[in-house]
Parts: structure tokens; C-alpha cells; sequence
């Protein structure tokens, strides 16, 4: 009797051991499908359930002897639901990683330099301690000081500075040699560029060193949110915070990448109201004329703020919408082909028919576009093909997004995670939490709900003023105060939990 259990036990080991491997493997993806919280409530138990079936089909084979045939088709088994397990939990972690990564960012750099002319033979800043450098005199103090700290602690010797009142007068004391080297962010270069007279900027002066300020990024989520506990006289009307909420969108066209501090000229603001299934985006332009929030009341091109910061942007859309604004998202123009390509192209709406002027082969029809990640960049790159300029490139920032949106909702998306997930990683960043995320990846698999997306462009005059930011005169956008308002009005009635329509 002993020797026939020894026996018996010895047969079914082979399928006890592949059983149990699949067993390890499927206890493993729950582990991670749980943590990744995508899935809806009512869908995770069964979902969990099903997934003992593979176990279930392999433990089958140690259930008598074991035959040859029997044992062939229970390692087969085994082989290919581990397989499908392994690939599945890998593809879990992926997105789990990614998402913790482009949402858990807290820091931004600004990159200040040293500029010496272009002839100078100083080829690094120890060369320079003998010498004067020229600052800003109160424009981004921050940055700059920070970046003296660091100059003056690597060179164990003090920089002595000078004080020359804005960005033009900084530039121009090296040029006529009133001081030999300039310390300047340089986000500002790309300022100076667009000034009649510094356009050549970067081929007369030379850079021969660069620091990285690294300073936290914090923001605040808004205090104008409806509260979850509201008086049961007010339930009916209440509008939860996880209902609706607030995100800046700032596209960046920067030399130093993502993370680098740089002129934003793409701002629109998205508010999204996850009750009503509706997303309203209002589109400012980035010549828009108002006071930066640092700015001490002076104004400035609104592009200018994010040269100071994602939240001084954040802060400066907020005085001017009157609104809090709650999370970001922050990608930069390569990150829109990366996203497109990733997704196998979108079909984006034009208003108008017009010939690309970055590409005189390119040629959108009005109407749906079939467009690939490059041919998308152009698309919202366009202003010189539009008597409306900028105004225009921002509606069709929108429609991409819309467009973007549509295509991320469809099932096609499932086939295509590995390669969007490897874009956002790369281009994109973004304070909206990871549990908000996923509870709205949640919340759609479960509803399947159908979105609808409301656009706005604000509007204003061309001008010629001096921006806070460069202390000569530039073209800039005076606001129109009727279309501030009209697009305070939408985003106070999405707030409110009403159903909005197009305007």
C-alpha cells in the first residue's frame, strides 16, 4: 500500500509542479492588478475568480496517473498560460511604473549660463574670476543667485556681479563690453531672439558654462472646490471634488527638454466633470498681455510665466480666470509626434484648408485629417498660414487634443500601451495624482461612457507694449475682456456640475 501511494504521489508530481507553477504566476498578476486599482469594483472579484480557471485546467492533469499524452498537454498548458501571466503582469508593472514616474515629479531646473562673446578665447568660467559679471537686476533673482552660489562654491572664490536693469541692457552691456561675461537663465536667449536687433543673438555671444537651479515644484490643490459634505438641503446640487477639477496645460518648444524651465505656448485649461462625461478647454494665447502672479502687477506676456516656473504659470492663468486651478500637465512639441505615432495617428478636425509653412509639401483640408505624430507637430506648430495668428494654432491645439482623446478611448488602444506609455515617459509630465488616474481608467471601463468636449478661445488686440520680462517693446495680445468673461462663465458652469453646450 505504502509502495502504490509513493507511485501514485510520483505520477501526479509532474502536474502538481506545473499546477502550482501557474498558480505562482496568477497569484502574482492579481497582486499587481490590484495595486495598479484600474480595475472596476465590480468587475475585479469575478475578474479574479476567472483567473483561477488556468490553474484549475493544469491541476486537472494530476488528478489520475500520469499519461503521456495527458502530461504533454498539461506542460503545453502550463507553458502557455505562464506565458500569457508573465506578459500580462509585465505589462501591469509597465504601467504602473510610468504612470508613478511622469506623476510624481517635484522638481524643475532652470539652466543658467555664462556668456562670454563670441570671440572671446575664455574657454571655461575659472578664467573669469578676475572679472566682472553682469546680472539682472530683479528679473529671476531666483535662479540667478542660485546659480552664483553654485559657480562661486565650485571655484572656492566669490563672483562679483553687476546689476543692469533688464534683459536688453544685460545683453547690450556684453556686447559693447561693459562687463566681460553675463550670468542668464537660458530660457531667456530664446526672449532675446524675438527682439528686432538680437535676432543673431546666439552667433555673437558664446556659452562656457551651465548650472542647473534645481528647485521643488509645489502646487496647491485649488480652495474653490465644492466639499464633499454638503447640507442635505444643498446634496442634490453638490458637485464633488473628484467630480470636477482643474488642469493647466503647458506645452514647452525648448531647447534643455522637459524639466527645464521655458516659455509655455501652449495654455489651456481643461476642466473636466467626471458626473457629466463633459471636458470644457479654453485656449489662451501665449502673447495674451497680463500681470504675471510675480510680477507685482506689471504684465507680460503670458508665454513669459513659464520661463519663472510651471506654477507661476498655474498662478497667472488663475488671476486671470479668477479660478483655482488644481493639477498640470506639462509635455513638450517632440512629445506630440512621440504620443501620435504611438497611438497609429489621429484624425484631427481643420477649420481651415492651408498649406504648411514649415513643409510646402504638407497641405491640410478642412474638414478630418488623417495625421501621423509629424504632420500632427505642424498642424499645431501653424500661425503664419492664419490671418488669425496664434488664435487659430490654439483652436487647432485643441482639436489634437479632441482628436488624441478619442482615439486614447478606443479599444485600439489596448494594442498600442507599450509604445504610448514609452512617449508619455519621455515627454510627459504631470501633477494629476496616480490614484485620480487610475480611478478615472476605472470609472470609464466600467461605464464605457461616451465623452463630449467643449472648446473656447479667448480673444484680444494686437499691440505693441513693453513686457515685464523684456524691457523693450514687442508685439503682444491685449486682452478682450467679453471673451475673458464668456470663458470664466463656461468654466464656472462646469464647476457648478451643469451641462454646458457649445458656444
Amino acid at each position: 500500500m505504502k509502495n502504490w501511494n509513493v507511485e501514485k504521489l510520483q505520477n501526479r508530481l509532474p502536474g502538481l509542479l506545473l499546477s502550482g507553477l501557474v498558480l505562482a504566476a496568477t497569484l502574482v498578476f492579481d497582486y499587481f492588478l490590484i495595486q495598479c486599482g484600474m480595475v472596476p469594483g465590480r468587475l475585479l472579484f469575478p475578474a479574479l475568480i476567472l483567473l483561477l480557471l488556468p490553474t484549475a485546467m493544469v491541476w486537472f492533469v494530476a488528478l489520475k496517473p500520469a499519461e503521456k499524452l495527458r502530461l504533454a498537454a498539461g506542460v503545453l498548458l502550463a507553458v502557455l498560460f505562464c506565458g500569457a501571466l508573465i506578459y500580462g503582469t509585465v505589462a501591469l508593472a509597465k504601467v504602473t511604473r510610468t504612470l508613478n514616474s511622469v506623476t510624481t515629479v517635484t522638481t524643475e531646473t532652470a539652466n543658467v549660463g555664462v556668456y562670454v562673446l563670441a570671440e572671446d578665447d575664455a574657454e571655461a568660467i575659472s578664467q573669469l574670476t578676475d572679472d566682472i559679471f553682469g546680472i539682472m537686476a530683479e528679473i529671476d533673482r531666483t535662479s540667478t543667485d542660485g546659480a552664483i552660489a553654485q559657480f562661486s562654491e565650485e571655484l572656492d572664490a566669490e563672483i562679483v556681479t553687476v546689476e543692469f536693469d533688464g534683459l536688453t541692457a544685460l545683453a547690450d552691456a556684453l556686447l559693447n563690453g561693459d562687463c566681460r561675461a553675463i550670468v542668464l537663465n537660458s530660457a531667456f536667449l530664446e526672449v532675446l531672439e524675438e527682439i528686432e536687433g538680437y535676432e543673431d543673438i546666439m552667433d555673437r555671444i558664446r556659452e562656457i558654462s551651465l548650472i542647473e537651479v534645481v528647485e521643488e515644484v509645489v502646487v496647491t490643490v485649488g480652495e474653490q472646490e465644492v466639499q464633499d459634505v454638503q447640507t442635505a438641503a444643498d446634496e442634490d446640487a453638490a458637485v464633488s471634488s473628484e467630480d470636477v477639477f482643474v488642469v493647466y496645460i503647458s506645452g514647452i518648444d525648448s531647447r534643455s527638454g522637459l524639466k527645464a524651465r521655458s516659455r509655455s505656448d501652449v495654455n489651456i485649461l481643461a476642466v473636466v466633470n467626471t458626473a457629466t462625461h463633459q471636458i470644457l478647454l479654453v485656449s489662451t494665447p501665449r502673447d495674451y498681455y497680463v500681470p504675471l502672479s510675480i510680477s507685482g502687477g506689471a504684465r507680460d506676456k503670458l508665454t513669459h510665466a513659464g520661463i519663472y516656473g510651471i506654477t507661476v504659470s498655474m498662478e497667472t492663468m488663475e488671476l486671470l480666470y479668477d479660478i483655482d486651478i488644481d493639477y498640470y500637465v506639462k509635455i513638450c512639441f517632440e512629445g506630440v509626434e512621440d504620443v501620435v505615432d504611438a497611438l497609429g495617428g489621429v484624425s484631427v478636425y481643420s477649420e481651415y484648408s492651408f498649406q504648411s509653412s514649415f513643409d510646402s509639401s504638407l497641405y491640410f483640408t478642412a474638414g478630418y485629417n488623417e495625421m501621423d505624430g509629424r504632420e500632427a507637430l505642424l498642424f499645431v506648430r501653424e500661425r503664419y498660414a492664419f490671418a488669425s495668428g496664434d488664435r487659430q494654432r490654439g483652436k487647432n491645439q485643441m482639436q489634437l487634443i479632441k482628436a488624441v482623446i478619442d482615439k486614447a478611448m478606443s479599444p485600439d488602444i489596448l494594442m498600442k500601451y507599450s509604445s504610448l506609455l514609452a512617449a508619455a515617459e519621455d515627454n510627459f509630465e504631470t501633477s494629476v495624482p496616480y490614484d485620480l488616474i487610475a480611478s478615472l481608467v476605472s470609472d470609464q471601463l466600467s461605464s464605457g461612457a461616451d465623452w463630449e468636449i467643449i472648446t473656447y478661445s479667448v480673444d484680444g488686440t494686437g499691440s505693441s507694449q513693453i513686457p515685464w520680462s523684456m524691457s523693450v517693446s514687442a508685439y503682444v495680445m491685449i486682452p478682450d475682456e467679453s471673451t475673458v468673461n464668456t470663458a470664466k462663465a463656461l468654466m464656472q458652469a462646469m464647476l457648478s456640475g451643469e451641462v454646458i453646450e457649445q458656444p
